[in-house]
């Protein structure tokens, strides 16, 4: 799978990320240019429910990650998945949000949906003296269409 962020000019093949020993979701290799990355216990993109696609803000040495402008999309810009069956789910971007880290919202960002959305998910926040990321940015999109393969 790929992902396509055509207004950001970002494209980024997507790894298959679980969760950790603690039970948390993984996050994609710190390494810089790291590609974002599909959490696999979600739906694939284009199925029922909220698939989860996780990626830097920042690469490690400084720098951006895959996801460093992802506060430059609007309601309305285009998000691309090319599935692994060859087709593209094409998801419009509703709105996003910032979290605190210890406010983060998990019924309302993993939580079941109607219909096929997407939950881009990144870092924000970060502070100086703790050298650390205080909050969380997510973007919600739903699909406008799917084409076959």
């Amino acid at each position: 799978m790929s992902l396509n962020l055509p207004t950001l000019g970002v494209r980024s093949d997507l790894l298959r990320l679980g969760l950790t020993a603690e039970r948390t979701l993984e996050v994609p290799p710190g390494d810089p240019g790291s590609p974002a990355g599909w959490y696999l216990h979600s739906p694939t993109p284009g199925e029922t429910g909220p698939a989860v696609l996780l990626g830097h803000v920042n690469a490690v040495g400084g720098g951006p990650g895959v996801f460093a402008d992802l506060r430059r999309l609007q309601a309305g810009d285009a998000v691309e998945v090319l599935r692994e069956d060859g087709s593209t789910a094409v998801f419009t971007v509703q709105r996003a949000e910032q979290y605190a880290k210890d406010e983060f919202p998990t019924a309302a960002v993993y939580g079941n949906t109607d219909g096929p959305e997407l939950r881009l998910i990144t870092c924000d926040g970060f502070d100086r003296n703790s050298g650390e990321f205080r909050d969380n940015y997510v973007v919600y999109a739903t699909l406008a269409t799917s084409s076959a393969g």
